[in-house]
C-alpha cells in the first residue's frame, strides 16, 4: 500500500472527534415484525455525560427512528407478543425498568426498587418481568440514608473477601438478588435472598421457574468469595407474598458457569462454561446439561476456541453478550467466537460439528437472530467502522449495512488501515500482529512508531476500530499492535503462555513481533520507538522499560508494578494473582516482588508518564504511586497524572473530557520526547 492509502481531501481525526462518536449496541428484534429496536449512544453537549435512546428500524432496513428519548435508556427488550418493549431508564441516578407501547406513546415506569436494576427478562407469557437489583441484606448498613451526615460519620463494616468491585465501589451488605414484576398491577416480589449473587436470569419456555447461576454456600462457614465455581439454580417465580421458596440446584459445583439459556422445549439447557483447569486463563466453552440437573456435556470439545467475544476496543466496555441462542428445533446452537483477531458467529450441532456463519476481518460484539432464522443481525465493527448494525443471511453470506450512525464524521478525517503480519517466536509459536501507516505517509520516509500492549493478558486486539491508535498514526506515527502469549483466540496452550511467568515469553514475543514489524515495513525507524499499554498492557509497558532502553518514551496506564501490595489491595488482587503470578505474600513474597516490575526500577531509564484513575479498584492507583515516588527518589524522568472520580474504564466509559485530555496527554508525551 502506497501514498493512495491517504486522501488529500480529508483530515487527520483529533481526540477531540471524540466528542462526535455515536456508539450502537442491544439489537432486540420484533417477534412478529422482525423490527429492531437498538441503543444508539453518544456525548451531551455539554460534553460532561453520555446520553442514550433506544432506536427503532423497520425491517427492510430503509427507516430508523428514534423510540425513545431517554437521556439515558438501554437494554430494549420485545414482550413475547410484541405489544410492549421494556427497558431501563436512568433517572435521577436510579435505574429503573420502564415500558411503552410497540407503536409508541408514553412510557411508563413499572419498578420502583430501592438499587439500580438490571438483566430485565419477559415471562413467557408476558405476563410478569425478572430483572436482578443490588438488595441491602442488612437494613441497619449506611448504604440505605448514604447521603446523610449521620452516615458519613458511621464507620462502614466490612465481612467480604470481596468487599468492592471496579465501577462500583464497595458493595456494604448489598447482594444482586432477583425480584418479579406483574406488568399489569406492578406488584414486585424478591424471589431470593441470602449472602449469594444472582446473575443471567431466564425463564424456562413453560414459565414454571426461572434459572440464573449462583454460588451458594454450602454450610455456614463457607466463604463463596473464595469458590472458583459456581452453578446453576432454578426458582419458582411466585408473584405473591408467601412463604420464601428455596432455590433448587441444578449442576454439580464442577465448572464457573457464565450464562444459560433453555431449548424451545424446556428439556435442554445450554451454557457457557469451563473446568478452570487453566485457572483464569481456561478458554469458555460450550455446554448442555438437562433441565432437571445432572451432568453437563461439552459440546464444543472439537474446536479449540474461546466462546464469546473477547476482542478489544476503546469504542465500549463490557456489552452483554447474553446466552447461547438455541435454533427453533432446538438442535443447534448460536454462539461468538473468538478466533485469530476475528470474533464471529458459528452455529453447533449438538454432537459438536459446527459452521461458521460470518465472514470478514471484523469484531461482531453482540447479534441477534430474525423471527425465521433466515437472518444474524449484528452490531459488528471492523479497523474503519466504530460500530453499526448488518443484517447478515445465514446461508448466503450476503451482507448488509443497516445503520451508518457515524457516517457524517467518517466523511472527514483520514483512516489508516492496519497491515497484518505474523511473528515466528523461539517456541514455535505464530503471534499474530499488526502495523499502521501514519497519516500523510511516503514512500522512503521514516517513521517513529509506537508499539501498543492490550490488557488482560487474556484478551485480544482485533479487527476493530480504535480511536487511540487512529489518533497516534493522525500525530505522525506508525503503530504496532499485538497479541503475545497469553491473549485469546489462538487455542489454550497459547493463553498458557502467560501463567506464573509474567514478563517472561510474553516480553520477548513482544520485543519479537517489533523486530518483525521493522523487517517488514522498512519506513518504521528502530531508533524512534515508543510504548504504551492499559491494565496488564501497563505492567508489559513498566516490565519492559525495566529490562530494556529500547524504547525512547513510554505511557503506562492503569498499571500494575507491585504483586506484593495488588493483592490486597484490588478487588480481584487476591485470585488473580494466585492464578496468573502463582502466589501469596506471605508463601511467596519473593516470587511475587521477582515478578514486579517495581523491583527493576532501579534499570529504568526510559521517560515514563504515568497514567492513573482514582477510582480504579481493579489496579489501584496506589500501584501508580509506588512506581512515580520511586522513580523521582531516584531522580528518574516521570511525570503521574491523576483522573478524579475515574474507575479501571476510564478509556472506554470515562468522563468524556478526561478521556480526551487523557489522549491528549500521550500525544503529548511522545512529542515532547522527539518520537
Amino acid at each position: 500500500m502506497g501514498d493512495s492509502q491517504f486522501s488529500t481531501t480529508k483530515r487527520c481525526i483529533t481526540a477531540e472527534d471524540l466528542y462526535r462518536l455515536h456508539w450502537v449496541s442491544d439489537p432486540a428484534i420484533h417477534p412478529i415484525s422482525d423490527e429492531i429496536a437498538y441503543v444508539e449512544q453518544y456525548i451531551n453537549k455539554e460534553r460532561t455525560d453520555y446520553n442514550s435512546g433506544i432506536w427503532l428500524l423497520s425491517s427492510d432496513g430503509d427507516t430508523a427512528l428514534p423510540f425513545t428519548y431517554g437521556p439515558k435508556d438501554e437494554t430494549p427488550v420485545w414482550s413475547p407478543d410484541g405489544s410492549l418493549l421494556a427497558f431501563l431508564r436512568t433517572t435521577d441516578g436510579k435505574r429503573q425498568v420502564w415500558i411503552i407501547p410497540e407503536r409508541g406513546g408514553e412510557a411508563r415506569q413499572l419498578t420502583y426498587v430501592e438499587n439500580n436494576v438490571r438483566s430485565l427478562a419477559w415471562s413467557p407469557n408476558g405476563t410478569c418481568i425478572s430483572f436482578v437489583a443490588k438488595t441491602v441484606e442488612n437494613p441497619s448498613s449506611p448504604i440505605s440514608d448514604e447521603g446523610t451526615q449521620e452516615a458519613q460519620l458511621k464507620g462502614r463494616v466490612v465481612n467480604r473477601t470481596k468487599a468492592k468491585s471496579d465501577g462500583y465501589g464497595l458493595w456494604d451488605d448489598t447482594r444482586d438478588h432477583l425480584y418479579v414484576t406483574d406488568v399489569t398491577s406492578g406488584l414486585t416480589v424478591q424471589l431470593t435472598s441470602g449472602a449469594y449473587d444472582v446473575a443471567e436470569p431466564v425463564w424456562s419456555p413453560d414459565a414454571q421457574c426461572i434459572l440464573f447461576v449462583a454460588r451458594i454456600a454450602e454450610h455456614s462457614k463457607e466463604d463463596t468469595d473464595l469458590r472458583e465455581l459456581n452453578d446453576l439454580f432454578t426458582i419458582a417465580p411466585t408473584i405473591s407474598n408467601g412463604d420464601a421458596v428455596a432455590p433448587l440446584k441444578l449442576t454439580h459445583s464442577e465448572l464457573h458457569i457464565e450464562s444459560a439459556a433453555y431449548s424451545p422445549d424446556g428439556s435442554t439447557i445450554a451454557f457457557y462454561g469451563h473446568d478452570r483447569h487453566a485457572k483464569d486463563a481456561t478458554q469458555t466453552r460450550l455446554y448442555t446439561v438437562p433441565s432437571s440437573g445432572g451432568t453437563a456435556v461439552c459440546v464444543s470439545e472439537m474446536l479449540d476456541a474461546h466462546l464469546g467475544n473477547a476482542g478489544m476496543s476503546d469504542m465500549r466496555s463490557h456489552l452483554h453478550i447474553g446466552p447461547p441462542r438455541f435454533s427453533a428445533d432446538g438442535q443447534s446452537l448460536y454462539t461468538l467466537v473468538t478466533r485469530e483477531g476475528n470474533v464471529h458467529v458459528y452455529q453447533f450441532a449438538l454432537d459438536g460439528t459446527f459452521k461458521i456463519l460470518t465472514q470478514g476481518e471484523r469484531e461482531i460484539y453482540q447479534f441477534e437472530l430474525t423471527s425465521d432464522e433466515q437472518h444474524i443481525i449484528a452490531a459488528s465493527t471492523d479497523v474503519t467502522l466504530p460500530g453499526d448494525l448488518f443484517r447478515i443471511a445465514i446461508h448466503s453470506g450476503t451482507e448488509e449495512q443497516l445503520t451508518r450512525v457515524n457516517d457524517s464524521l467518517l466523511d472527514e478525517i483520514e483512516i489508516s488501515v492496519p497491515e497484518c503480519f505474523w511473528t515466528e517466536v523461539e517456541d514455535g509459536r505464530r503471534v499474530q500482529g499488526w502495523v499502521m501507516k501514519p497519516a500523510g505517509f511516503k514512500e522512503g520516509v521514516s517513521y517513529p512508531a509506537i508499539l501498543e500492549i492490550h490488557g488482560g493478558p487474556h484478551a485480544m486486539y482485533s479487527n476493530s476500530f480504535f480511536h487511540e491508535f487512529q489518533l497516534l498514526a493522525a500525530q505522525g506515527y506508525a503503530v504496532i499492535y499485538t497479541n503475545p502469549g497469553g491473549s485469546r483466540g489462538y487455542g489454550q496452550s497459547f493463553t498458557n503462555v502467560v501463567l506464573g511467568d509474567y514478563g517472561g515469553r510474553d516480553y520477548t514475543d513482544l520485543l519479537s513481533a517489533v523486530d518483525e514489524a521493522i523487517r517488514q515495513f522498512p519506513f518504521i525507524d528502530p531508533e524512534k520507538l515508543g510504548v504504551t499499554g492499559g491494565s496488564y498492557g501497563g505492567f508489559m509497558t513498566n516490565w519492559i522499560v525495566g529490562h530494556t532502553d529500547r524504547f525512547r518514551a513510554a505511557v503506562t496506564q492503569r498499571s500494575i508494578s507491585n504483586w506484593l501490595s495488588m493483592y490486597g489491595v484490588s478487588d480481584i488482587g487476591y485470585s488473580f494473582t494466585e492464578d496468573e503470578v502463582g502466589g501469596n505474600p506471605w508463601e511467596d513474597c519473593e516470587l511475587l516482588w521477582r515478578q514486579s516490575p517495581l523491583a527493576y526500577v532501579q534499570q529504568i531509564n526510559t521517560p515514563l508518564l504515568i497514567l492513573h484513575g482514582e477510582q480504579d479498584l481493579r489496579c489501584p492507583i496506589e500501584q501508580g504511586e509506588q512506581l512515580f515516588t520511586a522513580l523521582r527518589r531516584l531522580g528518574k524522568p516521570t511525570q503521574f497524572v491523576r483522573f478524579p472520580a475515574s474507575s479501571h474504564e476510564l478509556s472506554r466509559k470515562g468522563h468524556p473530557q478526561l478521556r480526551v485530555e487523557r489522549l491528549q496527554r500521550i500525544t503529548n508525551w511522545f512529542a515532547q520526547h522527539e518520537l
